[in-house]
């Protein structure tokens, strides 16, 4: 396994793009509460350290991961929309194919909504096998994958900016 022994959520906190002026609507999952609660917090820690205000973070549960995508599209559109979103979520494998379904729908439901709407929707939804990896990654041995969702939306609202500076 790649992340073995590693804590992949290091990052340079001098470095992180500032995020005063953009408002990040995170989207987080009730379904496995004990994962993505880690999760949520790790992302917003991300995003205070870069500047974004509680204000300008609303912050939406839905029922589980399925729900992630419309929501994620409910908070980029309407009359104060959000500059990017998060998506959090965990679906750890059970004995059926439900698992195939949900990540392969969120997944596919996330980027369609990113490529439609010309903003970040960042996937911070853990695909695990078991619930132990899933700890592992949301505040765990390996980190934190809400950490990296949040630097990761800040570098692409960034880079949106830099573009559209250009033009």
């Amino acid at each position: 396994m790649a992340t073995t022994g590693k804590n992949l959520s290091h990052y340079d906190k001098a470095n992180l793009p500032n995020g005063a002026h953009f408002r990040v609507g995170i989207v987080v999952s009730e379904w496995n509460d004990e994962i993505t609660s880690g999760l949520r917090d790790g992302a917003l820690q991300v995003l205070h350290e870069a500047g974004v205000e509680d204000g300008q973070m609303p912050i939406a549960t839905v029922p589980g991961a399925f729900e992630l995508p419309l929501a994620a599209k409910w908070m980029l559109e309407g009359s104060n929309p959000c500059d990017a979103v998060i998506a959090i979520g965990a679906v750890i494998r059970g004995e059926t194919a439900h698992f195939d379904y949900v990540c392969q729908g969120v997944t596919q439901g996330l980027m369609q909504l990113s490529l439609d709407s010309g903003k970040p929707a960042i996937f911070c939804v853990l695909t695990d096998d078991n619930i132990e990896q899933s700890r592992a990654r949301s505040g765990g041995k390996h980190g934190n994958k809400g950490v990296e969702a949040a630097v990761a939306c800040l570098k692409m609202l960034a880079l949106k900016a830099r573009k559209a500076n250009k033009s």
